[in-house]
């Protein structure tokens, strides 16, 4: 039914009671600060408990209601200060089914009121569009004043006083209103088993503009419209036969909290505090964390350390935010299991992306200037996957695929949390507070015994520095492990054929089934029960750090760097904040608000183990932060320069120097031929030295 066959008198009689009896006093107050402020908000369910018919009317035909709803407030008589009418927008929220997703929505729901839940992907520039034209006739003056509709705006050419052809639009004297198109797609935490992402186009007016930024998780109702796609506009409008969709915005919300849509009721919340309380807590949610994968405690332990995070919206005295999400990098031989980890914590996270560093770009990771389909074809900024996963993990596998250019697109969102964009002479900052779970192989592929881990990462130091953790995933050849390795996978893979198999001949158990059932680990809980947990630690835990889980770190932190030797440097002022951050998680599992001594030590526990597998110096036996933050230790840079040093000493004394007469001085400093060799080779990639002739080098700089 549309609006012109509706009367509205009684229509605006039920609103203008429902106004003066419920919202009385919000219009009032809204007149006071009109048209600074111009929308009045509505909670559904007030109309919907007050007059229900009129509610379920609305639903069906918006755009009279909504008319008639504007007409009430302006019958109402209002006085505001200045020379202007009282005529505020009627915007609605709360409205039924704002849980239906995107991709649900039907054409029976076209011209009617909706309302879904999106993230923001990309916004186009701000428009103006005509709202009340006046147009006058060249010949007998007539002056006409019309109402543009939004739906089908059609532009009078006749005049209808004198029938002629001649009217005009008065550009100075119509009235305009502020028009901007955006897109939004499905939210992440709401996609389950990899389900391509929903897409719905937003047409906002007047004080909804610039209203929201990509990245933004937002609430939305409206009216669902329909129109010719843009690439078939022009052509023979009765071949089209598809139309595309988009909303016209009454009412936008943005959603502040993280994990909005995961949901659970109070006897789940029951659940989570009396599982809280498990003395094998830890135990049954590592265990459930990836129980496809064999061993690697630590870093299942880590990974699920990093699914809670630390505690967020910490602001120092000085208005800066301290990052609470961490950020882990799994560097190992090929088939260690590093997808896999990347692919169980994704599914299991509420709200994740999962990309491959062999096709990603820096503008997909984070941010990218493309023409804008929505508008006129100019450009537009589109979020990444960095920002659309804000406030939950992104899984990078093939991490040292990335190019070092896509790379440094990455620095400001792991320490600051954000993106900053100049493009296409656009300039703006977009939120993503992301954790990053990023897999990589070494160097050559695999890692080699005689080097140190920390040598063979074919990822830029500046990077690896910003990592809380690196896990190295080695493929050791160990009898007894490989047995139980082997033994392990072989009985996942026998247990699921069996259940394929008992489903398939019957719903009811089989012997298969009861076999299954009686071996079935008691400690490995439904991923669907896990993710609501962390929902709910995430959303309703803050843990405060105490003065002894604090004196904890801080005498492992300086007892470490009193160990140190030769000056090298065991761990940084970087670590404590890692530190703090798998305390405070660790809390977060137990769902305390409170991080005790336990929590310091299963924090310095998974640094030690980090430290001790990655950083340690195996000339030296010393933990050694620069073998990963700069990918030289110390006593390489000792080496390097021994070398240079014996360079120069033998250059004063001959034109060339012979290597042979390099690596005898050298073996008096305990220096390998293989390191010299190597140390060699080094210098001159790096422009120190050049090859003079076979077997002789020469300073670049003497």
């Amino acid at each position: 039914m549309s609006e012109e066959t509706v009367d509205l008198t009684p229509i605006i009689s039920e609103y203008e009671e429902f106004f003066s009896a419920i919202y009385g006093r919000q219009i009032n107050e809204l007149a006071t600060r009109y048209p600074k402020e111009k929308s009045l908000d509505i909670d559904f369910s007030d109309m919907s408990r007050f007059n229900p018919e009129l509610a379920d009317a609305m639903l069906k035909n918006p755009d009279a209601y909504l008319k008639a709803a504007h007409q009430a407030i302006a019958d109402m008589n209002i006085e505001v200060p200045g020379p202007v009418l009282f005529a505020p927008h009627v915007r609605f929220y709360n409205l039924p089914g704002i849980d239906q997703m995107i991709q649900n929505l039907t054409s029976t729901q076209i011209d009617q009121l909706i309302a879904v839940k999106g993230v923001v992907t990309k916004r186009a520039e701000v428009r103006h569009r005509v709202k009340i034209a006046v147009f006058v006739c060249s010949l007998c003056n007539a002056r006409f004043e019309i109402e543009m509709d939004v739906k089908n705006p059609v532009m009078p050419v006749t005049c209808s006083s004198c029938k002629r052809q001649t009217l005009s639009m008065v550009q100075e004297e119509s009235q305009f209103v502020d028009l901007q198109r955006a897109e939004v797609q499905e939210l992440l935490e709401r996609l389950k088993g990899g389900a391509p992402t929903a897409r719905l186009e937003l047409l906002m007016e007047d004080d909804l503009v610039n209203s929201i930024v990509p990245g933004d998780n937002i609430e939305i109702s409206g009216i669902m419209r329909i129109t010719m796609p843009p690439k078939i506009k022009g052509k023979n409008q009765s071949a089209v036969q598809a139309y595309t969709r988009y909303v016209e915005v009454n009412h936008i919300k943005v959603i502040k909290r993280d994990f909005e849509d995961v949901t659970y009721g109070e006897d789940e919340e029951k659940q989570f505090v009396d599982m809280s309380k498990n003395i094998n807590l830890y135990r049954i949610m590592i265990k459930s964390l990836a129980p496809d994968i064999y061993g690697h405690e630590e870093i299942k332990e880590a990974l699920l350390l990093q699914l809670f995070g630390g505690t967020r919206n910490k602001v120092t005295k000085s208005g800066s935010i301290i990052r609470n999400d961490m950020h882990i990098l799994l560097i190992g031989d090929p088939g260690a299991a590093k997808t896999r980890f990347l692919q169980n914590v994704v599914d299991i996270a509420p709200k994740s992306n999962f990309v491959s560093g062999k096709s990603v770009t820096g503008a997909g990771l984070t941010a990218s200037a493309e023409k804008d389909e929505l508008g006129d074809g100019g450009w537009t900024l589109k979020a990444g996957a960095l920002v659309l996963a804000s406030g939950g993990i992104v899984g990078l596998d093939e991490f040292d695929k990335i190019s070092e250019t896509e790379v440094a697109a990455m620095h400001e969102v792991m320490e600051s949390q954000t993106v900053s964009v100049a493009k296409a002479g656009i300039v703006a900052k977009f939120k993503a507070k992301t954790a990053i779970l990023a897999a990589a192989n070494p160097k050559l592929g695999r890692f080699n015994d005689r080097q140190l881990p920390g040598e063979q990462f074919d990822i830029s130091p500046t990077i690896l520095s910003r990592f809380d953790l690196i896990f190295p995933v080695f493929d050791r050849m160990d009898e007894e492990k490989d047995a139980h390795l082997a033994e392990h996978i072989l009985k996942m893979h026998r247990k699921a054929s069996e259940n394929v198999s008992a489903t398939a001949i019957s719903k009811s158990k089989t012997q298969s089934q009861v076999k299954d059932d009686e071996e079935a680990d008691p400690e490995i809980i439904e991923r669907a029960f896990i993710r609501k947990y962390i929902a709910y630690a995430r959303q309703k835990i803050y843990p405060v750090l105490t003065e002894d889980a604090a004196a904890k770190i801080k005498d492992f932190y300086v007892r470490l760097r009193s160990q140190s030797k030769g000056g090298a440097v065991p761990i940084t002022a970087r670590q404590i904040e890692g530190l703090i951050r798998l305390a405070e998680a660790s809390a977060k599992v137990r769902l305390s608000p409170t991080v005790e001594i336990e929590d310091s030590e299963r924090a310095i526990k998974l640094v030690n183990y980090v430290l001790t597998t990655v950083y340690t110096d195996k000339s030296t036996g010393q933990i050694d932060i620069d073998t990963v933050a700069t990918g030289i230790p110390k006593s390489a840079r000792d080496r390097y320069q021994t070398i240079m040093g014996i360079i120069r000493e033998l250059q004063s004394e001959y034109d060339t120097v012979d290597i042979e007469k390099v690596m005898q001085k050298a073996s008096e400093y305990n220096v390998s031929k293989y390191d010299v060799e190597r140390m060699i080779d080094d210098l001159i990639n790096k422009g120190e030295l050049y090859k003079k002739e076979k077997g002789h080098v020469k300073l670049v700089n003497p």
